[in-house]
């Protein structure tokens, strides 16, 4: 027996696509949650940069 196999396994993070059949249900909802929260990111992320460039759009149309 190798000392590898005595070693607890390290779960892998998420990766999108990945086989989904391994999680439990509990961590499944965590998932959605974490999702969420990186959505909502983005979004604000894409609505401050929209904000900069029509900002920025408006100066070079006076």
């Amino acid at each position: 027996m190798d000392i590898e196999e005595l070693e607890p396994r390290k779960k892998k993070g998420f990766e999108i696509g990945c086989d989904l059949s391994s999680h439990s249900i509990a961590e499944l909802k965590q998932l959605v949650a974490t999702l969420g929260d990186e959505i909502a990111r983005l979004k604000d992320e894409m609505r401050a940069k929209e904000s900069s460039r029509d900002s920025a759009d408006s100066v070079f149309r006076s």
